[in-house]
């Protein structure tokens, strides 16, 4: 009985471990074929040369040897949005991924095709930062980052207003923040320090910094030859209702099916509006939406060994099975990543479309706004893109923005409570 106790121990792990196919290895990368260090930093830094080259870097990724992934755009089936756009050198994703998804959505619901502004977004948003800064005498955190429904929360503030009335580049082709937010960073320490908590003067002078660096956004202006302002614009032409938007979250440290805060340095207002459902539920109404039509505004971490967006590298994100088996990710899973930080809230994005592939999981195509999707060919259609499997947003991806008429089934759940 010993004996075949240890056969039947000896076959279990032997079973086990020859379950795990994936293999990782260190990858050195050479900034000078990154696009982030070859394209938008040289362009930014032209007036000032790089006296030291660039020095490589090193990541732990994934193992590629041969496999095949479903990493060409025409596979897909997409809904209509605007070709990817670069966020240059600034921390603002979750403003051009946001703007995106809205602008998806002024097709979807009028059948115009618009290209709105990141900029007024992100000009005002850095102007509810600094007003909270003095609010809280400097104990609220003023950064680039911030959450998709900090777009909606400032549409229903201030409205919307095209691309091509207001855009912040200044005749660059790129953005950066670098400068500009160093600037107010300083003031505002500065006011911290002197105990200078005039707001009025605190927010004038945001905007004079900001007006140097990305210039003034119009009061007015015309489209199709009639006069609108922001908030006309957003309403009469657009035909966006900011209070039509939902944001959904699924995590264990708030019961599901009820509405809580996201707890990451981002949603630096804490807003507690999340919708909390399991993880089941968050999945399918991704799937669901997306095959009916609604695209997402979509964030969570991109910092895992199956993020391959190095040069070279296929654009997929993947959970590989050293990690943790697909028949193994669950609320549980994702909470545990969550709460000892390895997900992090690191970047928002536009899921635009959908693959079924043989073997019946999904996969998505993911428009996106950094430099880590920008390192193949520029001229190929998959520029400005990554294809995420259904494992990587399962366990990885932790809310997504999404209009209410895609969830009101699980909505009505909330309303019961």
């Amino acid at each position: 009985m010993k004996h075949y106790f240890l056969i039947v121990i000896s076959l279990f792990f032997a079973t086990s471990f020859a379950q795990n196919k994936d293999k990782a290895t260190f990858k050195i990368y050479d900034k000078g074929k990154v696009y982030y260090y070859n394209t938008i930093l040289k362009d930014i830094k032209a007036e000032a040369s790089q006296k030291n080259k660039p020095k490589p870097y090193k990541r732990f990724k994934v193992l590629l040897n041969g496999q095949k992934f479903p990493n060409k755009v025409k596979l897909y089936k997409a809904a209509w949005h605007n070709p990817p756009i670069s966020q240059g050198n600034t921390g603002t994703c979750w403003d051009f991924s946001t703007t995106s998804f809205f602008e998806s959505e002024v097709y979807r619901l009028t059948g115009k095709k618009v290209k709105l502004s990141e900029a007024f977004t992100f000009y005002n948003e850095y102007i509810l930062r600094a007003k909270e800064y003095v609010r809280t005498r400097g104990k609220s955190l003023f950064d680039q980052g911030s959450e998709s429904n900090a777009v909606t929360r400032n549409f229903k503030l201030n409205g919307a207003m095209p691309w091509s009335v207001y855009n912040g580049l200044k005749g660059h082709k790129f953005h950066t923040h670098e400068k500009m937010y160093q600037e107010m960073k300083a003031y505002l320490l500065s006011v911290k320090r002197d105990n200078a908590w005039d707001e009025t003067t605190v927010v004038n002078t945001i905007k004079a910094i900001m007006d140097h660096y990305i210039g003034t956004p119009p009061e007015s202006f015309k489209v199709d030859g009639k006069t609108y302002t922001p908030k006309t614009y957003l309403k009469d032409y657009l035909k966006i209702n900011p209070d039509d938007y939902v944001d959904i979250l699924s995590y264990e440290q708030a019961p599901y099916y009820t509405q809580c805060s996201y707890d990451v340095p981002d949603n630096w207002w804490h807003s507690k509006d999340y919708y909390n459902v399991p993880l089941d539920v968050f999945m399918n109404i991704i799937i669901k939406s997306i095959k009916k039509g609604y695209t997402m505004g979509i964030g969570g971490d991109v910092s895992e060994p199956g993020f391959l967006n190095g040069p070279g590298e296929p654009q997929v994100a993947i959970i590989p099975d050293f990690d943790i088996p697909s028949s193994y990710i669950n609320d549980d899973a994702r909470q545990l990543r969550f709460s000892n930080g390895a997900t992090t809230d690191d970047h928002g994005m536009h899921l635009v479309g959908w693959y079924k592939a043989k073997d019946g999981k999904y996969w998505f195509l993911i428009k996106d706004s950094s430099s880590g999707s920008r390192n193949g060919n520029p001229k190929a259609p998959e520029f400005g893109y990554y294809f995420f499997s259904q494992d990587y947003i399962k366990l990885k991806m932790m809310d997504f923005i999404i209009h209410k008429d895609a969830v009101k089934d699980v909505l009505k759940k909330f309303d019961k409570r």
